[in-house]
């Protein structure tokens, strides 16, 4: 099977914590992606909010939309409430071509909250999971109609962060609910990497490979630290760093006996003044790249 490498862009220009990466540019993030051999990259905040605009952005630095973050609110409005407000963000990346869009629960999130221990995230029943999933299967469907997926990202902070959070939402959704696997996440989150990913295979759409150096994941949760602390020091990296802990080996191989096709995306925020972000990211690159050869998956340039 074929497979694409993408990057998120967060580590030259993190979202969430601006003043980290304030020395850096979003054009530098796509032209020296674009320079390692990445050929999509996932949609910044920093980058033009027009279609239009995007889209010249994009065609410029020779680079495809291969997805991006969506905040959704649907704990705390109505179905068509939820769809009304991302209807412009789900068209503009139909007209881009992006193959889905990465939906996550931000309505009650901590993982922005620099003083709030990510120990402390909101926590949900295994029931009201399902139920949230059965509300998130309407919107998807909304979506699948208009011929985009929605990728639901499981992330620290927030409601879908453990593998039983990730177990129930599955369970509770319907096929249209895709997930975005992302190890880094999974593994912080205390779940099994590999075992989800046996699970819900048939259900990954989008992957990130993101690598977590464990002992300063531990120092977060030990500290009662936010998931802010957490990126600060250091305690996600990319694949192919000797310091990360996640058999990246072992997932490559899992992905090309389900056969799977689709992008595989580095996404790991980092310190850029510890962590240089062209140095780390090709790194990845390279990892991914040979990963991908041994395991038998073609990639896509």
């Amino acid at each position: 099977m074929n497979v694409k490498i993408g990057i998120s862009p967060i580590a030259w220009q993190n979202d969430d914590l601006p003043e980290l990466t304030a020395a850096y540019t979003m054009e530098q993030a796509l032209r020296e992606a674009r320079q390692i051999g990445f050929t999509g990259v996932e949609r910044g905040q920093r980058m033009p909010q027009d279609t239009e605009g995007l889209r010249a952005y994009l065609e410029e630095a020779d680079i495809a939309l291969c997805g991006g973050w969506c905040s959704g609110n649907l704990l705390v409005q109505d179905v068509p409430a939820e769809c009304a407000a991302i209807q412009q963000q789900v068209t503009q990346f139909i007209d881009l071509n992006s193959p889905c869009l990465v939906y996550a629960e931000c309505s009650n999130t901590v993982q922005g909250h620099p003083n709030t221990p990510v120990n402390d995230r909101p926590k949900l029943s295994r029931d009201e999971v399902r139920a949230y999933g059965a509300k998130l299967s309407e919107v998807a469907k909304w979506m699948a109609d208009q011929g985009i997926m929605l990728a639901y990202h499981h992330h620290m902070g927030s409601i879908i962060e453990s593998e039983a959070d990730i177990d129930a939402l599955m369970d509770g959704s319907s096929e249209e609910v895709t997930l975005l696997f992302d190890t880094g996440h999974l593994h912080f989150g205390g779940g099994n990497v590999l075992a989800t990913l046996d699970r819900w295979g048939h259900r990954v759409r989008h992957v990130h490979f993101k690598d977590v150096r464990d002992d300063r994941a531990q120092l977060i949760r030990r500290d009662n630290k936010s998931f802010l602390d957490g990126v600060i020091a250091g305690a996600f990296t990319v694949p192919g760093d000797p310091e990360g802990c996640i058999d990246f080996a072992a997932v490559t191989h899992r992905l090309a006996t389900m056969d799977y096709a689709g992008w595989i995306v580095v996404e790991a925020e980092q310190d850029p003044a510890k962590a240089p972000p062209y140095d780390y990211s090709k790194m990845g690159f390279d990892h991914i790249v040979k990963l991908c050869g041994d395991a038998g998956l073609t990639i896509d340039s």
